[in-house]
């Protein structure tokens, strides 16, 4: 279920204060994909054991904030570091 535009709008990374947008299908199902191979932790370093049904993507494309049931999940340790996943998971494509 998308999230409401007026909430995007104001959502911004507690980290660096950029603004966020919903991650695409490309990006989840890559995420996923790493997820089912075990290879995603969060910030402070737990597993991601579920897949993520929705997240919201920073605008520099390095950080991904979950999504559960419709409410951002907005605390920097729970925040998965997408880039290195993103780019491990294309290395695995090509290689």
């Amino acid at each position: 279920m998308p999230l409401d535009q007026e909430l995007l709008d104001i959502l911004v990374c507690p980290e660096t204060r950029e603004p966020l947008a919903e991650a695409d299908a490309d990006v989840l199902d890559r995420l996923n994909a790493a997820i089912e191979d075990g290879g995603v932790r969060t910030r402070d370093g737990k597993a991601v054991m579920s897949p993520v049904v929705e997240g919201l993507l920073r605008k520099d494309g390095r950080v991904l904030y979950p999504v559960r049931e419709g409410i951002p999940i907005m605390l920097i340790d729970e925040a998965i570091e997408i880039s290195e996943v993103l780019a491990d998971s294309l290395r695995g494509r090509t290689g």
